[in-house]
Order: C-alpha cells, then structure tokens, then sequence
C-alpha cells in the first residue's frame, strides 16, 4: 500500500477522452511528495496523457486534479508549468549554445540566465563550465539529456515529470542519468514522476509505481509490487508475455 506521504499530485476519478476513444478511465491516486513513482506499462496505456494533464497541456473530461492541495484550474498555466516541468526522451533543442537552451525557460518571461546560473545547472547535471559555449549540435544523446534536464531546473519546480528520458541512451549514460535524477531528488526533495518501459529501472529508482495498461491504472503500490503483482494481466507485463 501507498504510505502516508503527503499527496503533491492527487486524482480523483478522472476521465479523457480524444474525440469518441477513451484514453484515461477513471484515474484515481496520487505521487507523494518527495518521492519517485514510476508509471510503467504497455505502449497506448495512457501514461503521457496522464503527464499533459499534470502540468495543464489538455484538461479532463471529467474527475479532479489536485497539486499539493489545489484544484489544477486554480493555478495559472504560466505558474503551474513552472511548479511541474516536463523533460521529454527527445531532449528537444533549440539552434545554438548550450547557454542559449539553458537560457530558453527565463528568455520566454522576457529575462536572462546568468552565466554563473548556468554554470551551476551545468555543474548540478555533471557537466563542466566549458561546455556552457558549446554549440548543441555537438552534444552526444547523453549529454543532450542531461542539458534538457538542467533547462528543466531553470525554475526550481516542485514537480519533474520524466517521459521516457533514458530509452535511446546506452547503458553508461542511462546509469549517468538515473544517478543525476536520484540526486535531485533527495538534494531538492523534488517530487519525481518517471514513466519507464524499463522494469528494471523502475524497481531500482522507484519508491512508488503505478501499472497502467488501456487507459486504467491496474496496480499502485511500493516498487516492490512489480515483483509479486496481483493482477494477472500485470504478472503477464512483468514476464514479458505483452508489449
């Protein structure tokens, strides 16, 4: 069973559709505050909706979100974007410096990075102060994850929500990665919500993990759950018996 962790992210009945298919059916728990839950679960399970809902990208069709308390609608996109960042497997970049996409989230709000800021997002990431001129273009998969992850940090959420992040990386800096992530959380006590295809991942960094599959969320519980779940349809997942 899920502890008594406070909520940061909570739902309540939520349902979404996209035109007439049903996506998300009857969302109902939460990511406490702090932690790191991984969601895993078979492709078209609706893990990423889930992500657009959170940070305000698309609203339900019906239920409630709360962040730390407050019904989502309250927050103010801008501000509720900010509170909940989103890194992406794709590691999107802009043309240019590493500073230029440093700088991306603060140039938005019409302001700008300082370098010894950027400096130390380098440096909280694992990156040294020279790669701070470095064009993009020049990056390994590596370290263009690690550079959309400190863009994320710009503004200190409260929330990072992680799509994917590791899935094209090799296993060096996959591992680099999964380091730097278990780091945020426990210097910044950032609330961490990991979708992962990989179960392995999902048991070693997880506190919490959420099984989904066709839209419902099948099993929440301690990661542990992925190695005894109750569930038929998960056992199956977990074997590998399903994509």
């Amino acid at each position: 069973m899920m502890s008594n962790d406070n909520e940061f992210i909570k739902f309540e009945n939520v349902h979404y559709s996209f035109g007439d298919a049903p996506i998300l059916i009857d969302i109902t728990g939460s990511f406490p505050e702090g932690k790191i839950t991984t969601l895993v679960g078979p492709s078209g399970a609706g893990k990423t909706t889930l992500f657009k809902l959170c940070n305000g990208l698309i609203s339900p069709d019906s239920g409630a979100i709360f962040i730390n308390g407050k019904k989502i609608e309250s927050f103010d996109p801008v501000e509720l974007r900010r509170k909940v960042g989103l890194a992406l497997q794709s590691a999107t970049m802009i043309s240019g410096s590493v500073w230029r996409n440093l700088a991306l989230p603060v140039t938005l709000q019409g302001k700008q990075l300082p370098e010894e800021k950027a400096i130390e997002l380098l440096n909280l990431v694992g990156l040294e102060e020279k790669f701070l001129k470095r064009n993009v273009k020049d990056l390994s998969g590596g370290q263009r994850q690690k550079i959309s992850i400190a863009r994320t940090l710009v503004n200190r959420p409260k929330v990072l929500l992680l799509d994917e992040i590791t899935s094209s990386l090799d296993r060096v800096s996959q591992q680099e990665i999964e380091e730097l992530i278990v780091r945020i959380n426990k210097e910044y006590l950032t609330t961490i919500v990991w979708i992962t295809h990989n179960l392995e991942q999902a048991l070693s960094i997880g506190d919490y993990s959420w099984v989904m599959m066709g839209g419902e969320v099948i099993e929440i519980g301690e990661s542990d759950i992925l190695h005894h779940p109750k569930d038929e349809r998960v056992q199956r997942f977990v074997r590998g018996d399903m994509e």
